[in-house]
């Protein structure tokens, strides 16, 4: 919590917002408070309130409005306001509580503003697996933790997905397959250089040793027998993917 000694005509500065937090006036337990705000944030203090109406012709600078902030400096004005009315009312303990709260809260979205967390993404998968209801179970574990899912039948939609365009983050590969099984379609996926780095993790029932297919650049980046555990196949999607995500149920 940011704990501040003011006197009156102090300040305190919060310049990533934009904002200026100004002691007026000292009366005994009493702070007086004023707040200098962007325009698209409601700002309830005395200065405002007393001054004549802005007239609906004056220009106001086009800026894009930060909805999420300007509605967490409205609760922040909202909580100044309150303190003086707590400190008219001689409530002062309560007073000196909120605006140390508001104050605080003001400190946490500067830092928020100089250090912004790393941005997320969503992952992408291709699910490729012969059984439509093991595909959609799949799709909607996948889903519920963070990750979009596109589904193929078997290695030849998955080839024809891959020339169309798409390109998922990691490609789950059953080896049991009609038409162009797991074995043909991991060896064409690794032979078109377009698709180098692409991930691609077996799911399978049978082993790999029985498929002698090494795992690595020339081969899956990582197995995974059926009954499929789904916490290790998420564990090893977001340790080589690199993405951030809620963990699976």
């Amino acid at each position: 919590m940011l704990v501040l000694s003011r006197r009156a005509k102090e300040r305190i500065v919060f310049p990533s917002l934009g904002i200026t937090v100004h002691i007026l006036r000292l009366n005994g337990s009493a702070a007086r408070v004023g707040i200098e705000a962007p325009p698209e944030v409601p700002v309830l203090r005395d200065e405002l309130c007393s001054s004549p109406p802005v007239p609906a012709s004056t220009p106001v600078p086009a800026r894009k409005v930060d909805h999420a902030l300007a509605n967490a400096l409205s609760k922040v004005t909202l909580a100044i306001h309150l303190a003086r009315r707590q400190s008219e009312a001689g409530h002062w303990a309560d007073a000196n509580a909120t605006l140390e709260a508001a104050l605080a809260s003001l400190e946490a979205l500067e830092n928020q503003r100089r250090h912004p967390a790393p941005a997320t993404r969503r992952c992408r998968a291709l699910i490729v697996e012969d059984d439509a209801n093991e595909r959609e179970l799949l799709a909607g574990l996948l889903g519920m933790n963070g990750c979009d899912c596109d589904q193929a039948g078997d290695g030849e939609d998955a080839l024809a997905y891959l020339e169309a365009g798409g390109r998922p983050d990691v490609v789950l590969l059953d080896m049991v397959l009609p038409r162009c099984d797991g074995s043909e379609t991991l060896r064409r996926i690794r032979a078109d250089e377009r698709y180098a780095g692409l991930k691609v993790f077996s799911v399978s029932s049978i082993p790999p040793r029985e498929w002698n297919i090494p795992e690595g650049p020339a081969g899956f980046d990582a197995w995974f027998s059926k009954p499929l555990n789904p916490r290790r196949l998420w564990d090893a999607m977001q340790a080589s993917l690199r993405f951030s995500a809620s963990p699976p149920n």
